[in-house]
């Protein structure tokens, strides 16, 4: 097992509530089509980790249940600090007390997603409160500092299996995306710690060349020259690790979204493809 400073990473609670779905406008496609579409906040009754990101008959879709705060500065807090794999527990509602996890941080939105089973997921109401045990950011690996962890439960990280070879970290990956196929997100100095960026879909041609077409909600990629260290852009010979949080989109640019977990400038991370990488298999070990 790598060692961490998992003994050292604080955990302590943020809390948000089931935002309501928010839009209703026209959504152009890429090819110019205009759409009425669901998309992003609320409850997805049918929508799940483990599920296909494509052929939804939607937007940006996002996977169980979306969370956040109407204050700006409590909302960071509760996208900065939530982490992919931590517990959330339903502090409010019927369904009070019943617990799941965190699945990724959705940006632009600015939702914390969680998973919840179907159900919990019947019990549940907008405005619900969600506390999150936040627990993750600050972690790192002594004996790789060229690799910067962030994003994920240090006990999620644990289960991921990460075996050190000649030097390199050796994750298990469903695929490995090029570097341009990055799309939205691109440049922005916050996605890599609060957010995602979307793999771009409008060429299925080359999705489907790449095998990306059978990308699942949960599944772990390897993004291939992308460096999310202290920001989100193209370096070559960098590495990133992330997890598909939302689905396909419609619109030019965009696509399923990735939310990084790891990533280094250099070339310390190699992807060992692995059909069952999936967060939804990994959180079945706890």
């Amino acid at each position: 097992m790598l060692k961490t400073n998992k003994d050292k990473v604080v955990k302590w609670s943020v809390q948000g509530k089931i935002h309501h779905p928010v839009g209703g406008n026209y959504r152009i496609s890429n090819d110019g089509k205009p759409m009425i579409l669901p998309a992003t906040g609320g409850i997805s009754y049918n929508v799940s980790i483990g599920d296909s990101v494509f052929n939804w008959a939607g937007d940006h879709v996002e996977p169980g249940v979306s969370i956040r705060n109407e204050n700006n500065s409590e909302n960071a807090a509760l996208m900065t600090f939530s982490c992919i794999g931590n517990e959330a527990k339903i502090v409010s509602g019927d369904a009070k007390g019943k617990k799941g996890y965190v699945t990724g941080m959705h940006g632009g939105i600015d939702h914390v997603l969680i998973h919840f089973e179907k159900d919990i997921i019947e019990e549940l109401a907008i405005d619900d409160k969600i506390m999150i045990k936040a627990y993750g950011q600050g972690l790192s690996l002594p004996e790789f500092e060229n690799v910067h962890v962030m994003n994920i439960d240090p006990d999620l990280f644990e289960n991921l299996n990460i075996k050190e070879e000649d030097s390199k970290l050796k994750v298990h990956v469903v695929a490995k995306v090029p570097p341009y196929l990055m799309g939205s997100g691109i440049g922005s100095k916050s996605a890599a710690t609060d957010g995602d960026y979307d793999i771009m879909t409008a060429d299925m041609e080359e999705i489907k060349r790449l095998g990306l077409d059978k990308l699942k909600f949960g599944d772990i990629v390897l993004l291939q020259d992308c460096d999310n260290t202290y920001g989100v852009g193209f370096l070559k010979g960098s590495v990133s690790i992330g997890v598909v949080v939302h689905s396909d989109c419609v619109k030019s640019g965009h696509g399923p979204g990735v939310t990084v977990i790891m990533t280094s400038k250099e070339s310390v991370i190699e992807g060992v493809i692995d059909e069952s990488a999936n967060i939804g298999n990994y959180m079945k070990m706890n």
